[in-house]
């Protein structure tokens, strides 16, 4: 056990010294903090954001309005258009996690070393995750600073709920496009593939809600869009957590059988 997880922080330190000395990852981020930015003043502050609608509604409901939770309002609006910017930033993200060991000619070495398929899928997992935790951050601390102002006082679990939903659901994307990308020594098809995927799985409850039944049922518990929602929403649900664990899980294992075919491959 020692030396698998001595394996799994090489794997990690590794992966995670490549990111922070990659360009395309600073200009991901850059990106990435960019539109953020711009999504968080609409959100709060523009025409139709969150406090002209609150004011809207104090002129026109007089007294008899209840009033808006603006604080939560605003971050469920946010983070909402989060996961959705998260749609097309993590497939990029997660497009080179294989795909360019291939393209160099060292996936064969991983795969024909001692290290477990397992031990390298989670090191480069756990470091894709953490960049992108670098990349969420920032938006937590103006995020902490603009809700720390709100009135009625806001309630710091639903702030750390709602990031923890966005982290579920990074790791569950993350997760399945690093199998996608084991597939392939294209990094754009590796994106594409992925964003594909993701995609499918963000409106599937929209499918499902067509289909209806016991398969539309059950297709609908699949939806990366609901689950998420749940979360943001300040729900922890026993059901998205199942669901989110099993995306991440199952990336992981399909990944470290893509590289076992490999290895019988070369053996």
């Amino acid at each position: 056990m020692r030396m698998i997880m001595g394996n799994i922080v090489a794997i990690y330190r590794r992966e995670l010294q490549g990111y922070f000395a990659s360009p395309l990852c600073y200009a991901i981020a850059g990106v990435f903090w960019f539109l953020a930015g711009i999504f968080f003043v609409s959100v709060l502050l523009g025409p139709e954001g969150i406090l002209v609608q609150a004011a809207m509604r104090d002129q026109l409901g007089g007294g008899t309005a209840p009033p808006l939770d603006v604080a939560s309002e605003f971050l469920k609006f946010f983070l909402g258009l989060l996961g959705s910017l998260s749609l097309f930033i993590l497939p990029i993200l997660s497009m080179g996690l294989y795909a360019e060991e291939r393209k160099r000619g060292t996936l064969e070495l991983l795969a024909t070393s001692p290290i477990t398929n397992w031990a390298v899928a989670i090191g480069k997992l756990l470091a894709v995750l953490t960049f992108f935790v670098s990349m969420i951050l920032p938006l937590m601390i103006y995020e902490a600073i603009a809700l720390s102002h709100a009135n009625p006082p806001f309630q710091p679990v639903l702030l750390l709920v709602g990031h923890l939903g966005l982290l579920l659901l990074a790791a569950g994307i993350l997760s399945l496009g690093m199998f996608i990308s084991s597939l392939t020594d294209s990094t754009i098809l590796a994106a594409v593939l992925t964003f594909a995927l993701v995609l499918f799985l963000w409106v599937i409850d929209v499918v499902a809600k067509g289909i209806g039944g016991p398969l539309g049922s059950a297709l609908e518990h699949l939806s990366l869009l609901s689950n998420y929602n749940n979360l943001v929403q300040g729900v922890i649900d026993t059901s998205s957590l199942i669901l989110f664990g099993s995306y991440i899980v199952l990336g992981l294992f399909l990944t470290a059988q893509s590289i076992d075919a490999l290895r019988f491959q070369r053996s």
